[in-house]
């Protein structure tokens, strides 16, 4: 499937497809157009997030509960935003994998009941690939190194040999999830996400706390530098509330520990990209994934690419968070291909 996503072959009319979203928290649906003239047009990109209360993760069955109760609201609301019907669809295209097992069923069998129900064509898409698709359509980036940070997933991925292959990674647990984790220590919002939190905050810290920097090779590892920062919450120094009348200047807030944790992984990815970059060849790279909405990465991969005299591609919060036109992109490259999923082998896989 992976080679079949590079090399497409004109069409004699446009073909229209539909993604469904739901690895995590979000359903998202999204309907795209391919025009004969290679062009390509997002006619929607609706979603519909599972938000927790403050100091609480999203857990798979509340999740897949979510995505079942929002799932006819949200295709509606895309094929009216689109002015389209079920029956303009070419195919409907979902996340088969990698996520969460509960919520990747729940968006599984809403495919294959529209699939059924107006007899169009099921296109199974790896979650992955479509972030990458998305982010080189709407940036126009060639052949990157991709850093690819979201709640579930850490890796540095380069095309290699007519496949998408991993140079690095995490060898514990994703950035996403070190900070959401960390947000729901220090009992941040999860409103609009734990990671969009700790961001803002960020910009307001003054201290650079020592935390262990973690690179292994090409491979990362943040459940230490995870353990670290929550150490500094049981600090006596440490001040949940900020800072104090009496208090002097050896005090360590909230603040202080969303910018350490912030400057110190992210300098990390920034670094194994650049090795990908160095052994590869490739002066260019783009971000994809949630966490690639974060503006300090972006900064700070920014300044790597141009010191290679290369550049940094990223979108924004349409694109980077999970959403259903990343895999109606995916999903409808493959379809072009004569790829099609067959409604027995229509399954999930969580890795």
């Amino acid at each position: 499937m992976l080679a079949q996503l590079i090399s497409i072959s004109s069409i004699e009319r446009p073909y229209v497809a539909l993604g469904l979203e739901g690895s995590a928290n979000k359903f998202g649906a999204g309907i795209i157009r391919h025009d004969p003239d290679g062009s390509t047009h997002v006619l929607s990109n609706v979603r519909h997030t599972y938000i927790t209360p403050p100091g609480e993760g999203f857990q798979p069955r509340d999740t897949a509960l979510h995505h079942r109760e929002w799932a006819l609201t949200v295709i509606n609301e895309a094929l009216k935003k689109a002015v389209v019907s079920m029956h303009d669809i070419d195919c409907i295209c979902f996340t088969k994998g990698p996520g969460m097992g509960a919520p990747l069923v729940s968006v599984a069998l809403v495919a294959r009941t529209l699939s059924l129900l107006y007899r169009k064509p099921l296109v199974g898409v790896n979650h992955c690939v479509g972030h990458i698709e998305m982010g080189r359509q709407i940036t126009g980036t060639q052949n990157p190194v991709v850093l690819y940070v979201s709640g579930g997933n850490t890796q540095v991925i380069a095309y290699s040999q007519q496949c998408y292959r991993i140079f690095g990674e995490t060898l514990d647990i994703a950035v996403g999830n070190c900070l959401d984790r960390f947000a729901r220590v220090i009992n941040l919002s999860n409103d609009p996400s734990p990671g969009y939190n700790i961001e803002q905050e960020a910009k307001k810290g003054k201290r650079l706390l020592p935390l262990p920097y973690a690179t292994k090779g090409m491979d990362v590892s943040l459940s230490g530098i995870l353990t670290s920062i929550e150490a500094y919450t049981a600090d006596k120094r440490f001040r949940p509330d900020g800072p104090s009348a009496e208090d002097g200047e050896d005090i360590i807030t909230p603040q202080d520990l969303c910018f350490s944790l912030q400057e110190t992984v992210f300098a990390m990815l920034v670094e194994i990209t650049e090795r990908a970059m160095a052994h590869i060849g490739s002066r260019d790279a783009l971000i994809v994934g949630g966490v690639g909405c974060n503006e300090r990465l972006q900064e700070m991969m920014g300044i790597m690419s141009r010191e290679r005299g290369g550049n940094v591609f990223a979108t924004d919060e349409r694109f980077c968070i999970d959403n259903g036109i990343m895999i109606a992109q995916a999903g409808l490259l493959s379809f072009r291909m004569g790829f099609e999923t067959p409604l027995a082998k229509s399954t999930c896989t969580q890795r």
